[in-house]
């Protein structure tokens, strides 16, 4: 009987240290909190240009929204953790992404007499045909996320919050109309995500981010049509992280 209870206890003080191991408050000290990072990922939903505007049309015309392709996420991050408030923090990142516009069945709609630019008034109306696909590229960079974690344990979720500059391009995939035109966007950049401290500088991280804004594309004479459109996909990354 007292053997049981000897087993017992052993494996219960094992299961509390493996516990503790787990939750330990092995993490930076009350030190300032310097950290840089390197982050890969992609886009999980809302991969799409939304409430499409054609402004080359006086009213605007309107386009069905355009698919984007799923496409691989590489960034890198720097932050800074304050010593005395140390769940307070400011990161900037910077990611890139080539999310094209995939071909696809659309739908463009135009009012009666609507005044094409450098053409005139136009008919109007409604169609949907096949598009062909762009390519579209974004460069983000957040100039700073304000940042807010748990930190007293070794796995530190948390949430951070910015603005972002958001930097597109769109060139045609058809060789016949090689036009390319360019947007640079402010918007908004939010995420959540989790931090395992394997020792007191190394970490790795996981995040989901939320971004948010509206392009303006301007048209041009080789054959680009101008238009706004909303992008605001949902995006996961994963990375390392290494806090001095």
């Amino acid at each position: 009987m007292r053997q049981n209870i000897r087993l017992n206890s052993g494996l219960v003080g094992g299961i509390l240290l493996g516990m503790l191991i787990c939750v330990a408050p092995d993490v930076p000290n009350a030190s300032a909190e310097p950290y840089i990072g390197g982050q890969v990922g992609t886009g999980i939903a809302n991969m799409k240009l939304s409430s499409v505007e054609l402004t080359d049309f006086n009213p605007p015309g309107s386009m069905s929204d355009r698919s984007l392709a799923t496409t691989a996420l590489l960034g890198f991050k720097l932050g800074y953790y304050f010593p005395e408030r140390k769940w307070f923090g400011v990161e900037t990142e910077a990611y890139y992404m080539t999310p094209h516009i995939q071909q696809q069945s659309t739908t463009i709609a135009v009012q009666s007499n609507a005044v094409l630019k450098g053409v005139g008034p136009v008919p109007g109306g409604t169609t949907t045909s096949v598009l062909s696909g762009d390519h579209f590229r974004v460069m983000t960079w957040v100039p700073v996320n304000a940042m807010f974690r748990y930190y007293k344990t070794r796995l530190q979720p948390y949430v951070g919050i910015g603005p972002g500059v958001f930097m597109g391009s769109v060139s045609s995939s058809n060789p016949q109309f090689p036009s390319s035109q360019t947007s640079t966007r402010l918007g908004l950049n939010a995420k959540g995500g989790a931090e395992y401290f394997f020792t007191r500088q190394v970490t790795a991280f996981a995040e989901v981010k939320w971004n948010y804004t509206r392009f303006d594309f301007s048209g041009n004479p080789n054959g680009g049509f101008g238009f706004r459109a909303t992008y605001s996909p949902l995006l996961m990354a994963v990375g390392v992280s290494y806090h001095f």
